[in-house]
């Protein structure tokens, strides 16, 4: 998305650097860095950037101070979109996090390995898409899979409710498993009506609805 105001937050500086030369030289406007949760709360406050890119783990204590940083973000400014970069799969914060809106993103940093896609990823968020890890994807379906809901599902099916969960449409699933979008249509109406949920033909509704649903079931277990 040529143009869009990014600021980016992690304590890894050449890692930091490093975003801000491709996403710069990939036509965004890098308007800033922080290594630290305040410098990014007064970055975007002083900036307004469009994106925030940022590290869920940052000093002081390498906890969840680059998520809070985002939540305080979505509500102070909730047409901010958020890229959430992490070492780690940190599934109940950031569902309730991604649950919340349009705009999000939560990418595992060691799976990362096509700039391609990766830049693919930053314009999704960007435009208001939502983007999930397939990690995260995977922990969240092996929970819905061992309290049931999931079991009627067959394996094709969770192929393509993973790739549903990532942000994709319906072509782009098509093209991940080489099938046409008319029977990946079929499996999706399958889906959701299998776990309950309404058809919708906006996706990043769809995708919402998906995550909020599992989010659901993960907080019923923790329950029991």
């Amino acid at each position: 998305m040529s143009g869009t105001r990014v600021a980016i937050a992690d304590d890894d500086v050449l890692l930091r650097e490093g975003l801000a030369s491709l996403l710069a030289a990939s036509g965004f406007d890098v308007v800033g860095q922080a290594g630290n949760s305040p410098e990014l709360l007064d970055l975007v406050r002083s900036r307004r950037p469009e994106l925030v890119v940022v590290d869920i783990r940052m000093p002081p204590g390498h906890a969840t101070e680059g998520l809070e940083a985002a939540e305080v973000i979505r509500r102070e400014r909730p047409k901010t979109a958020v890229l959430l970069l992490s070492a780690y799969v940190d599934v109940e914060h950031a569902v309730q996090l991604m649950a919340a809106g349009h705009g999000i993103g939560y990418l595992l940093k060691r799976r990362v390995t096509d700039v391609e896609e990766f830049l693919d990823s930053v314009r999704r968020v960007a435009n208001g898409g939502s983007v999930v890890d397939p990690a995260l994807v995977q922990e969240l379906v092996d929970v819905r899979r061992r309290h049931d809901p999931l079991a009627s599902l067959s394996d094709r099916e969770r192929e393509v409710l993973a790739l549903v969960a990532e942000g994709r449409s319906n072509a782009g699933v098509a093209r991940r498993l080489w099938v046409t979008e008319g029977t990946v249509e079929k499996h999706v109406r399958s889906i959701l009506t299998k776990l309950d949920l309404p058809e919708t033909d906006d996706d990043h509704r769809r995708v919402r609805a998906v995550l909020a649903y599992l989010q659901g079931d993960r907080r019923t277990a923790d329950d029991r």
